[in-house]
């Protein structure tokens, strides 16, 4: 088990910036794909950003990019994502996910499945986030 701490989670205006956190604890990051999710009511839970730091990639759903950065602290016990010029469909519960990716080629075949949520083994418990117009 890998234990996933969320927070940060918050109301915010359109237009606005809301940086979330995901402590996770007892591992090391470069042995994890590691990638934010979303779940906004009545719809299922989708891919917001991904890192696979064995191989040096970060990757983001369509709807967000150019707005949200997924980064990790030095220490890589942190993970966060920068959401930016929020947007009402933003409003969603966020949650953190981790995949075992010990070797390069897990993270490449873990990568190249896309933001599935099927694809992530840890879970947080999720953060709200409420993005008002």
């Amino acid at each position: 088990q890998v234990p996933l701490v969320e927070s940060g989670g918050g109301s915010v205006q359109a237009g606005g910036s809301r940086r979330l956190s995901c402590e996770a604890s007892g591992y090391r990051s470069r042995l994890y794909c590691l990638g934010w999710f979303r779940q906004a009511p009545g719809k299922e839970r989708e891919g917001v950003a991904g890192i696979y730091t064995a191989i040096g990639v970060t990757d983001y759903t369509d709807s967000v990019k150019g707005r949200f950065t997924i980064s990790q602290d030095n220490a890589k016990t942190t993970l966060y994502l920068q959401m930016d010029n929020l947007e009402p469909e933003d409003t969603a519960i966020y949650y953190c996910a981790a995949e075992p990716c010990v070797t390069a080629n897990q993270a490449l075949v873990v990568h190249q499945r896309g933001l599935d949520p099927r694809h992530f083994r840890y879970w947080g418990q999720g953060t709200q986030v409420t993005v008002s117009s």
